[in-house]
């Protein structure tokens, strides 16, 4: 297929109106001329710029930001979850990936989901029990970035967390409106005195009053427990949290629950991190790399991106016709995530097969101009090793992003994770669990052949998390972005690298656009936000894809729904633009009086985004 510039899809959609923007005061873009802190917290944000100003690399300022996030976004993250980071080291010229994904405690089992008639018992069931809890990652993530990329004494990068526990800190409407959403969810047969949602007495009174309504925003909390909990880390690193007293309240709550889980003492002594290659493809010159299995996320990405590249995307990120190629390559990059992709240290997955680009041009050779493809299938890559069969559930998301670039020009890219909104929903001393498993398939056989992605003991569940770095044609780091938001991560984050690469948008801009997706099932557009994304008709550009059969081109027209949605993303973006490129280009004319004013010898300057559909920050100097 020779790239394609798009002139039309269907002669139906032209009597309908374009897409129509007004004119609204919307978040811009950033700058600083050393370093870069963006997170989804004003609080996590200032913790990460303390420690960069006092000399400290990107990874002493992630343990920083993650400390203080685990405290004030407790619903996304913390230190009872896990995490995957992309790390480029300047000082090495290589980048890595740390995979501190949960893992399945040495007993679980491929039944670990299923009730005695061997039927799923159901998500809200396994969410909110101890089966539900991986063994975190997190914390011996933090520990060994710090041994292996810090400068700073690791005591010193709690103080702000620290800090915040022990005098307080307002409580968030984010996290106060979760708290709601979820006691609202204790109804027949469960109650405010029986709950479902909240049941650990201590996760109650810490986030609820009473009667069941949510602490409303501004509350000021404090959360001693969580000061002795870094106490034990500052102390002993992360064996301060896998040995001794932490560890047994672990267990203890784990195999308490009900239904209990099967975590050990010796799960948690055993857990490792792992250092693996990053997973890159070459998008129109640029270097998009990420994490592999058992994340999904850079293959996903670079499928949807790899497909994109057979065709010229011209115009605005909104107008129709780059909307529906979108959909489409999101519909075929899914179908093959759902087949293929698993934890590699138990399962042959085809990365290099999934990302090559002859195999990817015949996926988008599938892709109809004028038509949905509706539920695609996947395709065979090279590589090929095992047949499967596929886990197409799309999971529910606690996630958070962190991106950050320092003075000595390492990068980092963080998404990390305690699953659902508040993890298990059991606090212990301070932090909550994750309920990480519950990104296994429930059904472990499907047409009488396993699931990949199928429950094992010591196994890490397959992710969507994303975070990314890009590279130009210099080996140089252009872009570092990321998201937090489930299955949908995936959409968020190679859509972040479209609009930047194709449509010549910057970090905030990037962000700003209104989010569309298909995850091989009902193609979703985002309703507009005042203030925070671009406001449009998004009614009318739904209209238009329903014309063009989105998202199930056999049903009746009446039929056909494309979802007007709110879609969550939490995207923090860092760009490094360079001198020569702001001088050969009008797009960054914006720009040209930052050099000016910072001098001649000034090469670099960052440019950042944060993500206003949640609280996202950029800090820095």
């Amino acid at each position: 297929m020779k790239k394609q510039k798009i002139i039309g899809l269907l002669t139906l959609c032209l009597f309908l109106s374009p897409t129509v923007f007004a004119e609204t005061s919307l978040p811009e873009a950033v700058t600083k001329s050393k370093e870069m802190v963006v997170t989804a917290n004003p609080l996590a944000t200032a913790a990460g710029v303390k420690v960069l100003r006092r000399g400290g690399t990107a990874a002493d300022a992630m343990v920083a930001v993650q400390a203080v996030l685990g405290l004030v976004e407790p619903q996304s993250s913390g230190i009872g979850g896990g995490a995957f980071v992309v790390y480029y080291d300047a000082h090495r010229d290589k980048t890595v990936t740390i995979d501190a994904r949960e893992k399945a405690p040495a007993s679980a089992t491929e039944t670990r989901f299923l009730d005695e008639n061997g039927d799923s018992i159901g998500f809200f069931a396994a969410w909110q029990s101890g089966l539900s809890v991986g063994v975190p990652g997190t914390p011996r993530m933090m520990d060994y970035m710090h041994r292996k990329y810090g400068r700073l004494n690791w005591k010193t990068l709690f103080r702000s967390a620290n800090k915040l526990a022990k005098k307080g800190f307002p409580l968030t409407a984010r996290t106060s409106d979760q708290v709601q959403g979820l006691l609202n969810r204790n109804t027949e047969p469960f109650s405010c005195e029986n709950r479902r949602f909240f049941r650990d007495p201590t996760a109650f009174a810490y986030f609820s009053n009473p009667d069941c309504t949510a602490k409303p925003a501004g509350t000021i909390v404090t959360n001693p427990d969580y000061s002795d909990t870094l106490k034990k880390l500052r102390r002993k690193g992360a064996d301060g949290f896998y040995t001794g007293p932490i560890a047994e309240q672990i267990v203890e709550a784990v195999q308490g629950d009900s239904p209990a889980g099967d975590m050990t003492l010796e799960d948690l002594a055993n857990y490792n991190i792992v250092v693996r290659d990053p997973v890159c493809l070459d998008y129109r010159g640029h270097n998009v790399c990420g994490m592999g299995p058992p994340s999904s996320g850079a293959i996903a990405v670079g499928q949807i991106l790899g497909i994109l590249e057979n065709f010229d995307l011209v115009g605005d990120p909104l107008d129709i016709e780059n909307v529906h190629l979108f959909t489409q390559a999101g519909r075929l990059a899914f179908a093959d995530r759902g087949l293929y992709v698993a934890d590699s240290d138990f399962v042959d997955v085809p990365v290099a097969g999934l990302l090559d680009k002859a195999y990817l041009k015949t996926r988008a050779d599938l892709i109809n101009l004028g038509s949905d493809l509706g539920s695609a299938d996947p395709g065979v890559p090279p590589g090929v090793v095992v047949a499967a069969s596929p886990d197409n559930v799309a999971k529910n998301s606690g996630t958070s992003h962190v991106s950050i670039v320092d003075r000595y020009g390492n990068a980092l890219s963080m998404t990390t994770t305690i699953e659902s909104s508040f993890g298990n929903g059991v606090m212990v001393n301070g932090f909550l669990l994750n309920n990480e498993l519950t990104d296994f398939a429930f059904t472990p056989v499907s047409n009488e052949l396993p699931v990949a992605n199928r429950v094992q003991g010591n196994k890490r569940p397959r992710s969507s998390m994303s975070p990314t770095i890009v590279f130009d044609d210099k080996g140089r780091v252009e872009y570092v972005t990321g998201s937090p938001g489930g299955s949908r991560i995936i959409g968020y984050t190679a859509q972040s690298i479209m609009n930047m690469i194709d449509f010549g948008l910057d970090p905030q801009e990037a962000i700003n656009v209104p989010h569309y997706m298909n995850r091989n099932g009902r193609t979703d557009v985002e309703s507009p936000i005042e203030g925070v994304t671009q406001d449009y008709d998004a009614e009318n550009l739904a209209a238009r894809l329903k014309m063009l059969g989105h998202s199930d081109p056999e049903a009746d027209l009446a039929d056909r729904q494309v979802g007007v949605i709110a879609q969550t993303s939490g995207l923090s973006i860092i760009q490094i633009l360079r001198k020569e490129k702001v001088k050969s280009s009008k797009r960054y004319g914006d720009f040209s009086h930052f050099f000016k004013y910072w001098g001649k010898h000034r090469r670099t300057m960052l440019v950042g985004g944060a993500d206003k559909r949640r609280d996202g920050t950029v800090g820095g100097r």
